[in-house]
């Protein structure tokens, strides 16, 4: 598989436009906010007219408030690459992007167990929780936080289900084969990316993003854009509940997503495989002739 990678805002999807022509591939998505319908403006989704031109994978798999795991996003990748003969990954969420590349195994999950584990948390305390998988589980207890509740069920919740420690699931993150995927990231001086991202959430509300969200409301989904704290979605949701003025919506949402960046950043620098080159203050499209050599050469 080829792929290109990076933060949010780095002009991706503008060059896997073009390189998508040139190495005669097909884009699939691994962003984990295209997979929703209707989310089209704040994602920076690929336009019809971009879909078009080159053959989109991935994108509107599921609806707003629906329960999407990487698991499922999985599974959705597997079926789409048994039908692209040559896939260009593009994306910017790390995890999705190993999901696809290195046919990870993520751990099972059961609402039950979960709400049982819950229930003892609040009646024992977390500290009697994290014990208990200290016990049973010491090398999964050595990498979660004491504190984080959340993670300390989730652990206890698939040694219940599966039998086999946690700890066993992550062997895999560990390994980064090199055959799998011919992969370019996009690096960008962290001012120019800034700058870029608060260009992109002006165009966007510019654009009709206040509108999509007012329809994302209208339809039921208010409660949910705020709970998961989608980015810029949940910032609009309070504007239009009078919480937030735009403005103070939109500078937080520039915020967040300067800090997403420097989160997908930090994921992706851990992949020894990915080939940086450095763009200037248009994105990813400056070195797209460099990009389409790297990956042509696969």
């Amino acid at each position: 598989m080829l792929a290109v990678v990076g933060p949010t805002a780095s002009g991706k999807s503008e060059a896997a436009l073009a390189l998508a022509g040139s190495l005669d591939a097909e884009i699939v998505s691994v962003d984990s906010m295209l997979v929703y319908r209707g989310m089209d403006v704040g994602t920076a989704k690929p336009t019809p007219e971009q879909r078009a031109l080159v053959p989109h994978h991935l994108l509107d798999l599921a609806e707003p408030s629906e329960r999407f795991t990487v698991a499922r996003f999985q599974w959705c990748a597997r079926r789409a690459l048994a039908r692209v003969a040559r896939p260009l990954l593009v994306g910017g969420s790390g995890l999705y992007f190993r999901a696809v590349v290195d046919d990870l195994t993520f751990p099972p999950e059961d609402p039950v167990v979960r709400a049982s584990l819950e229930a003892e948390a609040d009646d024992l305390g977390a500290d009697e929780l994290y014990r208990r998988l200290a016990a049973i589980d010491p090398v999964a207890a050595a990498r979660i936080d004491p504190g984080n509740v959340r993670r300390i069920i989730r652990a206890l919740e698939v040694t219940a289900i599966s039998g086999a420690p946690f700890s066993s699931f992550a062997a895999a993150w560990d390994r980064y084969d090199a055959s799998n995927v011919r992969a370019v990231g996009i690096r960008i001086e962290r001012d120019v990316l800034s700058r870029r991202i608060g260009e992109r959430v002006l165009a966007m509300l510019e654009g009709g993003w206040l509108d999509e969200v007012r329809g994302l409301m209208v339809r039921g989904f208010g409660a949910w854009l705020t709970a998961t704290q989608a980015i810029g979605y949940a910032e609009l949701a309070a504007h239009l509940d009078g919480e937030l003025s735009l403005d103070e919506a939109a500078e937080r949402t520039v915020q967040r997503t300067k800090e997403l960046a420097r989160r997908q950043e930090a994921w992706f620098r851990r992949d020894p495989r990915i080939r940086w080159f450095d763009a200037g203050s248009g994105g990813a499209v400056d070195v797209v002739d460099e990009l389409g050599s790297y990956l042509v050469a696969a």
